[in-house]
């Protein structure tokens, strides 16, 4: 979706914090994202979402440009960014659930990025929700409710509260 871009493209200096969106109302998911403090986490989280953006077969340039916004965000440099495209960085495994639930919004977001959603990244991004321990059904209702926003985007409050739901 070119609204995806655009919109991450005009708000990305006020309110896009290292791949995620958040409210005004709400700093907590500000909060958050700065705890991925090694360069490590930020490589393994590029190198992830870099060979989901390829599971289609190429990369688009809406996806390369979302994928260019993150790295700016997590602040890698272009080269090093660069180099992953052809050398995945070393795996880390993330360990907070804020983290992995940050993630799988990033890769949901970049699977829209292209305003194409092919089936394999649909089963994809499930698998990878699943082996980072997010709930299946949390996952559904949060891919289902960007479909039904008009941007793709969803509120972050809405976003935690449909994982949250499923803890209860």
């Amino acid at each position: 979706m070119a609204e995806i871009i655009n919109y991450i493209i005009n708000i990305r200096k006020s309110r896009f914090i290292k791949g995620l969106f958040f409210s005004a109302k709400s700093n907590k998911l500000a909060k958050i994202t700065f705890s991925m403090s090694t360069y490590e986490e930020k490589l393994s989280l590029l190198s992830e979402m870099i060979a989901f953006a390829k599971i289609d077969g190429e990369i688009h340039e809406r996806e390369y440009q979302f994928l260019a916004i993150v790295a700016s965000q997590l602040r890698v440099d272009k080269s090093t960014f660069e180099s992953l495209f052809e050398h995945e960085a070393e795996k880390v495994v993330i360990k907070s659930e804020h983290q992995r639930i940050l993630q799988f919004y990033r890769l949901a977001l970049l699977m829209h990025a292209d305003g194409v959603l092919h089936e394999n990244e649909q089963i994809a991004i499930r698998e990878m929700g699943i082996n980072m321990g997010l709930s299946p059904f949390a996952m559904k209702s949060v891919l289902l409710e960007m479909r039904k926003s008009p941007t793709g985007l969803i509120d972050p409050d809405i976003l935690l509260a449909l994982f949250r739901a499923q803890h209860n």
